[in-house]
């Protein structure tokens, strides 16, 4: 139970370090994809369980679709996901997050990598409509806390107005 506080503390630490520099950037007159850049490098180089970081964007020309947009980690080839396809377009389609601490035992599930063990996806919305999504893959099995699910709607938050 010690290890198991202590963990959640780091992280809480850790967390609490990434959220002022991510106001820094956010809120500087760098260009738009450039702060996304900054932000997904981040919190893949930052954050150990995190190994794929990634913004899908609703795409505004094709209703109900998400585009790739900055992203740190390997290549996927799910660049356009359908509203409903995988567990981005299942968080399109709710507007709720989703967490998927063991893929191999999710139907809906679009494999990007035989490395990924589980996903967490936050949609961001931004006066009142859903603009994108924050999408996290890991290579362990369920890493993902509720402070993982509370910093990451912090990042959300954070990020709205710029997408």
């Amino acid at each position: 139970m010690a290890q198991a506080l202590l963990a959640t503390d780091e992280k809480r630490r850790l967390f609490d370090q990434i959220l002022p520099r991510l106001d820094e950037i956010l809120t500087s007159t760098m260009p738009r994809e450039e702060k996304l850049d900054f932000v997904v490098n981040l919190l893949r180089n930052d954050v150990p369980h995190y190994d794929w970081v990634g913004f899908y964007l609703v795409d505004p020309t094709e209703d109900r679709t998400l585009v790739l947009g900055p992203y740190a980690g390997e290549p996927t080839d799910h660049t356009r996901i359908a509203f409903g396809q995988g567990i981005c377009g299942q968080a399109a389609v709710t507007g709720q997050n989703f967490i998927v601490q063991d893929v191999s035992k999710e139907t809906n599930y679009l494999s990007c990598s035989i490395h990924v063990k589980s996903e967490i996806v936050l949609p961001i919305f931004f006066e009142g409509r859903m603009t994108g999504q924050i999408d996290i893959d890991s290579h362990s099995v369920a890493p993902f806390t509720a402070e993982d699910e509370q910093f990451l709607a912090a990042v959300c938050q954070k990020v709205a107005p710029v997408l």
